[in-house]
């Protein structure tokens, strides 16, 4: 072959590289288009980001910031995340645990002197952390042997945040904020009950008619829970620091992203899958990725970190469907219209 053939072959492949790429970027782009636009079964109220290798290569928003004012959304407001702040948490503990200053595995008694159930002798920050401590109430029995099952919930990451404070002498507030800052994560911060929010109203929607939520149900004891407000932009940014090791040692890194586990979740199927420090292992259309999630106080929010493409979605919606059957719907399909793009041959 002559070096001009040669030449051409190589600029041709190049065309064709670039070309496929641009069509996967394309196709998801008008169907991710099409899903936050319509208004059946259930409207999209939110902000919708995708970045690979850390370029934006989605970014948009749809719908109201204020339904009564008719304000838009913008692509950098600021949302409660709900319960993506607990995975947040987690990696301030193993942070704390790297410091030598709590144990992952010791009985929580050691940690909360005033706790009086007989499970603090037995329940770890270890199960706290992956939602196997039975724990349904201070004042009351365990409900089940620590580690046998999983229950979701609140409770656990409250006392983390408790943790965190009588090992530290900072507040979770402080610890927070403080890695925030170190991660340029400009826009994000604790939501604190002396302070005003700038985080855009949470709203119910019942058959595509919202109402703002009253009263927030976040405090300062919540907020290790699903206190956290911020954008999808900074969260892209989380996860590059989370996923490519900027935030724990090989040791800690290795105990945060391994199943310790399992869980169900309907946007991820109606099998139940890993889960382990507030991060959820997914096995679908023969890929492996990272996925967390958030529903609450009129918000829904969505965090998928794709390995194998160095691909982040991020959803945040300042909306909570009243009916169920729609938790999460959008993300749902928002989710498998990238997943579907990244995997197609």
């Amino acid at each position: 072959m002559t070096i001009k053939k040669l030449l051409f072959t190589g600029v041709f492949s190049t065309v064709l590289s670039i070309s496929a790429t641009a069509q996967k970027k394309d196709s998801y782009t008008h169907k991710i288009d099409s899903i936050i636009t319509a208004s059946v079964p259930i409207q999209f109220n939110g902000v919708v980001s995708v970045t690979q290798k850390g370029k934006v290569e989605y970014l948009k928003s749809n719908g109201y910031k204020d339904f009564e004012k008719k304000i838009p959304l913008k692509t950098n407001d600021q949302f409660e995340i709900m319960s993506n702040s607990k995975q947040m948490t987690a990696v301030l503990i193993l942070q704390a645990a790297e410091q030598g200053k709590l144990d992952l595995h010791t009985p929580i008694k050691k940690y909360i002197p005033s706790l009086t159930q007989t499970w603090a002798d037995t329940v770890t920050i270890h199960h706290l952390l992956n939602h196997t401590h039975g724990i349904t109430h201070l004042e009351k029995p365990a409900a089940f042997k620590a580690g046998s099952q999983f229950k979701y919930g609140n409770l656990s990451y409250t006392m983390l945040g408790e943790i965190l404070k009588n090992t530290t002498g900072k507040s979770f507030t402080e610890l927070a904020n403080s890695l925030f800052k170190k991660l340029k994560m400009d826009h994000t911060f604790v939501y604190h009950t002396k302070s005003t929010p700038s985080a855009v109203p949470g709203y119910m929607n019942e058959n595509n008619q919202f109402s703002s939520v009253k009263e927030s149900f976040l405090n300062d004891d919540i907020a290790p829970a699903a206190g956290i407000i911020s954008t999808v932009q900074d969260l892209a940014k989380w996860d590059q620091a989370l996923f490519k090791g900027k935030l724990l040692s090989p040791e800690f890194q290795k105990q945060m992203l391994t199943p310790s586990t399992s869980a169900q979740h309907d946007v991820f199927g109606k099998e139940s899958m890993g889960f382990g420090y507030n991060v959820r292992f997914i096995k679908e259309a023969g890929l492996d990725y990272y996925a967390v999630t958030g529903l609450g106080d009129g918000f829904t929010c969505l965090n998928v970190y794709f390995p194998s493409t160095d691909t982040t979605l991020i959803i945040l919606e300042n909306q909570m469907p009243e009916n169920r059957e729609y938790w999460s719907f959008k993300e749902a399909a928002i989710k498998n219209v990238v997943l579907k793009a990244i995997t197609a041959k």
